[in-house]
């Protein structure tokens, strides 16, 4: 009795969650060892804590797949295939590594992810095979302890919209590149203000975005470019691509995975169903957002 009325407990706390703002980088670090260590995320979703690719025109695939699919959609739009073996690529927001083993093992890339979440590090590490050229380290975006130009390659996905200072984010990007050197990048982007003001509805949501999985401020994609374009460290010009017709589908598959897959969810007890619960409102928001115009999926690369 004295366990169910604990769990019980422990539910309701989740359920009722209501302030996650972002405050801090620390509470970001928090948020994300707090998914890491309960696994629900890896238990749903698989090793790769970022949306999938469905195809132009998108087309039905399974959610895991989509996944893996976007990272070497990516690889190739971005130019990185056309790198060395062994050459050296920082994943900046590493997550739990999917995307770092990809560049590692299909690719032979020597690669380094780096997250503030010293939980997605540990688990990180513990997903990857002896001798896989890649390694994992606590690290903020915003302040990285690497030497300039010490990188052929940087790659960053979905890790944006954490960042409070979208110029800083942009510059420490750049300045860990090599002259020439390869950047791919992807992001939850805002429509751009000049496309046109948000409605009264708009606004709610978006802030509902923000809130809820402590997201500090979304850029534009028009406006990242100009972070890129406009860093002191800029070497030659930036493109960018709108992807979020290609990655719409993940947002329903989001949620229609905990039933696909009931036992991931089960198996880690009430509170985990709960908190699985808890994060619906918001999902089906984000899909309403990039579907009616308010979110964009932005893709960016480095070109000489």
């Amino acid at each position: 009795m004295i366990l169910a009325g604990t769990t019980l407990t422990s539910a309701v706390v989740i359920w009722t969650q209501r302030d996650r703002r972002y405050k801090s980088s620390a509470s970001v670090a928090s948020a994300y060892d707090a998914w890491t260590n309960d696994q629900l995320l890896e238990r749903l979703w698989g090793e790769h804590v970022h949306l999938g690719y469905y195809g132009k025109p998108p087309s039905t695939r399974d959610f895991r797949a989509a996944k893996q699919d976007f990272v070497h959609e990516l690889v190739q739009w971005s130019g990185l295939a056309q790198l060395p073996r062994g050459s050296r690529v920082l994943d900046v927001g590493c997550g739990i590594g999917g995307s770092a083993r990809i560049l590692a093992r299909d690719y032979n890339f020597d690669v380094l992810g780096i997250t503030i979440s010293p939980a997605q590090v540990k688990r990180a590490s513990q997903l990857t095979p002896e001798g896989m050229t890649c390694q994992f380290q606590v690290m903020d975006a915003l302040d990285l302890k690497l030497a300039n130009g010490s990188f052929d390659a940087v790659w960053s996905v979905e890790a944006g919209p954490h960042m409070p200072d979208k110029q800083r984010y942009a510059d420490e990007l750049l300045r860990v590149l090599r002259p020439k050197g390869v950047l791919a990048v992807a992001d939850w982007n805002r429509r751009d203000y000049e496309d046109g003001e948000m409605t009264s509805l708009e606004r709610w949501v978006m802030r509902q975005l923000l809130d809820q999985w402590a997201h500090p401020e979304f850029a534009s994609i028009k406006g990242f470019r100009r972070n890129l374009l406009h860093s002191p460290f800029a070497c030659g010009t930036v493109e960018s691509d709108d992807w979020t017709r290609s990655i719409l589908p993940s947002w329903n598959d989001s949620i229609l995975e905990g039933f696909r897959r009931p036992g991931a969810v089960l198996g880690l007890g009430p509170a985990a169903l709960v908190k699985g619960f808890r994060e619906i409102p918001t999902i089906l928001l984000m899909r309403w957002a990039f579907a009616h115009g308010l979110m964009q999926f932005g893709v960016f690369r480095s070109r000489d």
